[in-house]
């Protein structure tokens, strides 16, 4: 991580909403308020109503019918939205800190640890000001607990710049249906990156991240009733092994595989690479749990520095066509959002490179209001730095 000025924000639910920071040049000054959940209440109900995260009793399509006719997708429905979140979520003295950071011509990093009240909240796209962004004056990273990136027995596996990245791409679930079809549709264009829609089981894919520098997958992440049992859909049939039963002819690979393994017998976990991308229906929803234990703290704990995840359920191009106004044919983001990712992780800075995008992705919907740069995907990414 580039040396510049980093503060650590912790955000706590209980009587209102608490927020805790200090300067990691200064780690014993610590600040600490406390927010009426009056105050933040009302913009963030807003936000669920806004995200593609279905809502209770509320189906997959039902929830991208409403999310992609809703603010996300109208340049001034979303300024209101990204405005109320900023002015109700923002601390003023945090604020402060920053701008004079800011007037001595220094960037700060902002590592944010959310609480389960804010876990959706897309930080980087809060609307500061006329035109600007969070990201658009600071980088965003989201800070693990404590637990998760200071557990002694973690391994840390070293970045090697030159090293494998093993990619998979749109994998092919047996029994598909219900949900788990194609995310990439066809003609996506990444076959560059690695191949698309091939079979990849945990059996193969284990010893491959054991010698890789880097991990992109894009397809399908489920969530249960608790983290660790967050699931990956991979190509394992029914007579796979691990901690999940199979579902629907094949066997998903959660994250209590990757900490435990997912043989029978003593625990073995995976070894995963420096920089893991997980590009897939709240893949970093674990935040959302009373226990944050899923696919990203099973990657940090088990070899990676840099988790990129996402905060909601990610529309699929072909979603984006179906239910949003005014989207075409040839309307498309994913692939973009994948190549983004992909180059970010294989940059010095994979927090920097990230929010680069994202920035540039802000300026093109504030100046112009295309469907293909709304914030309902490129606001849907964070990336877990420890």
């Amino acid at each position: 991580m580039v040396n510049r000025p980093t503060v650590q924000l912790k955000l706590i639910d209980a009587d209102g909403l608490f927020y805790s920071w200090r300067w990691e040049h200064d780690l014993g000054a610590i600040q600490n308020i406390m927010v009426e959940t009056a105050r933040v209440r009302p913009a963030l109900d807003a936000l669920a109503e806004a995200l593609p995260t279905p809502l209770p009793d509320e189906t997959v399509d039902q929830a991208l019918r409403r999310s992609l006719t809703g603010p996300l997708a109208d340049r001034g429905r979303e300024a209101g939205l990204a405005t109320a979140l900023a002015a109700s979520l923002i601390p003023y003295q945090l604020a402060m800190e920053m701008n004079a950071l800011l007037e001595q011509g220094l960037r700060p990093h902002v590592r944010i640890q959310p609480s389960l009240s804010t876990a959706q909240v897309p930080w980087e796209a809060l609307r500061v000001d006329e035109g600007e962004r969070f990201v658009t004056n600071a980088d965003v990273s989201v800070l693990p607990p404590a637990t998760v990136r200071n557990a002694p027995e973690r391994r840390r596996t070293a970045w090697e710049p030159d090293g494998a990245v093993v990619a998979v791409l749109d994998p092919k679930v047996p029994g598909a249906g219900r949900g788990l079809g194609s995310v990439l549709g066809a003609g996506s264009g990444l076959a560059d990156l690695g191949s698309v829609r091939e079979e990849v089981d945990r059996e193969a894919l284990e010893p491959r991240l054991a010698e890789a520098a880097r991990f992109l997958y894009v397809g399908h992440v489920t969530t249960s009733k608790h983290g660790l049992d967050a699931r990956l859909h991979l190509s394992c049939g029914p007579g796979t092994t691990g901690r999940a039963a199979v579902v629907n002819g094949h066997r998903p690979l959660t994250a209590a595989d990757l900490l435990l393994g997912h043989r029978p017998g003593p625990a073995s976990p995976w070894r995963m690479p420096n920089r893991v991308a997980l590009i897939a229906c709240e893949s970093g929803g674990e935040v959302r749990f009373a226990e944050p234990v899923g696919l990203v703290a099973a990657a940090i704990h088990t070899g990676a520095s840099y988790v990129t995840a996402t905060r909601w359920t990610l529309p699929t191009d072909e979603g984006l066509r179906h239910f949003a106004p005014g989207a075409t044919a040839a309307t498309t983001v994913l692939p973009e959002a994948v190549r983004a990712v992909d180059a970010a992780h294989g940059a010095p800075d994979p927090v920097a490179a990230l929010n680069a995008w994202q920035r540039a992705k802000a300026d093109r919907w504030e100046a112009e209001g295309r469907l293909e740069d709304c914030p309902v995907v490129w606001a849907a990414f964070a990336t877990a730095f420890a």
